[in-house]
C-alpha cells in the first residue's frame, strides 16, 4: 500500500472515530420546549410551569420571598419570559414582612425525563448579592428528600463572579457546600448580563456533560464521586428557573446594586437522544 493510500486510510479512521465517538456527534430530538411567545405582561404558560411560593430561606438564609405575580414572573412580547427581583416590604402567607420579592418557576407535576439534552438561553442579571438558577430537582424529593432525590446546577451565577457560571452535582455525599462542581469563565472580561447565552447538560446514564454557548467545561461520572457518595442521576428530573436575593454563597446586602434585576430566559428545550 502506497504513502499516500496509508495516510487515506489513517485519516478517515480518524475522522469516523471522532464522529462516532464525540459527545457533538449525538443526534437529539425535540421533546419539550417553552419558546415564550405568549402576549407582553401575560402569565408563565401554566401547563409547563408553575410557581413554588414562599420565603423562609430555602435552606441556604436566602432573603426573597417567591410569589406568583406577574410584576414578578411575566412574558414580555419579544419571545422571552422575565423573572424580577425586586426591592420591596412584602408580607407573605405567613404573615412575615420580606424586603425582596422574586419568583421560581418548576415543571413540577407537568413535566419531568431521565436522560437527555437540557438548555436554556438565558441573559443574566448582575448586582451584589444576586443569585440565578437554572436547575433541575428529582421527581421523587417529597419521597426521599434533598439530597437523596439529586439536584443538577446547569447554571448558577453570583453577583461578585459576573464573568462566571457553575454547574455542580448534588447527592448523598456531596452536597450543600461539597458538591461535584466545575466553572466556566467567559473571555475577556465579559459579564453573563451583557448578552443571551446559552447553559446546557447532556445527561446519560453515568455521565453528565455541562456546556455554555457549545464549549464544554465539565464532565462528571459514577468515578468522580467521593467514598460513600451515590451517584443518583438515575431517574427522572424537574426544571427549575428562579433568581434568589441573597443567601450564604452569594453574600449580604451590598449598596451598588440596583433595582430591579431581572434574569430573561429566551427558551427552554429538552432533547431525548434519537
Amino acid at each position: 500500500m502506497s504513502r499516500e493510500a496509508r495516510f487515506f486510510l489513517s485519516a478517515l479512521f480518524v475522522l469516523l472515530f471522532a464522529s462516532v465517538g464525540s459527545p457533538d456527534s449525538q443526534h437529539w430530538v425535540l421533546v419539550w420546549s417553552d419558546e415564550f411567545d405568549g402576549p407582553a405582561q401575560s402569565s408563565p404558560d401554566s401547563t409547563r410551569w408553575s410557581f413554588a411560593t414562599g420565603g423562609g430561606g430555602w435552606g441556604n438564609n436566602e432573603l426573597e420571598y417567591y410569589t406568583t405575580r406577574l410584576k414578578n414572573a411575566f412574558i414580555n412580547g419579544k419571545g422571552q419570559l422575565v423573572i424580577a427581583a425586586l426591592h420591596e416590604n412584602y408580607t407573605g402567607t405567613d404573615n412575615i414582612t420580606r424586603n425582596y420579592t422574586s419568583a421560581r418557576l418548576i415543571t413540577k407535576g407537568k413535566f419531568t425525563q431521565k436522560f437527555g439534552k437540557f438548555e436554556a438561553r438565558i441573559k443574566l442579571p448582575f448586582g451584589q448579592w444576586i443569585w440565578p438558577a437554572f436547575w433541575m430537582l428529582g421527581s421523587d424529593i417529597d419521597m426521599v428528600g434533598w439530597p437523596k432525590c439529586g439536584e443538577i446546577d446547569i447554571m448558577e451565577s453570583i453577583g461578585r463572579e459576573p464573568s462566571a457560571n457553575h454547574g455542580s452535582l448534588h447527592g448523598p455525599g456531596y452536597s450543600g457546600e461539597h458538591p461535584l462542581t466545575g466553572m466556566y469563565t467567559l473571555p475577556n472580561g465579559r459579564h453573563f448580563s451583557d448578552d443571551f447565552h446559552v447553559f446546557a447538560i447532556e445527561w446519560e446514564p453515568t455521565a453528565i456533560r455541562f456546556y455554555v454557548d457549545g464549549n464544554l467545561y465539565e464532565t462528571r461520572t459514577p468515578a468522580d464521586l467521593p467514598n460513600g457518595g451515590k451517584w443518583v442521576f438515575d431517574h427522572p428530573f424537574f426544571i427549575l428557573l428562579n433568581v434568589a436575593v441573597g443567601g450564604n454563597w452569594p453574600g449580604g446586602p451590598d449598596a451598588t446594586t440596583s433595582w430591579p434585576q431581572t434574569m430573561l430566559v429566551d427558551y427552554v428545550r429538552v432533547y431525548r437522544a434519537g
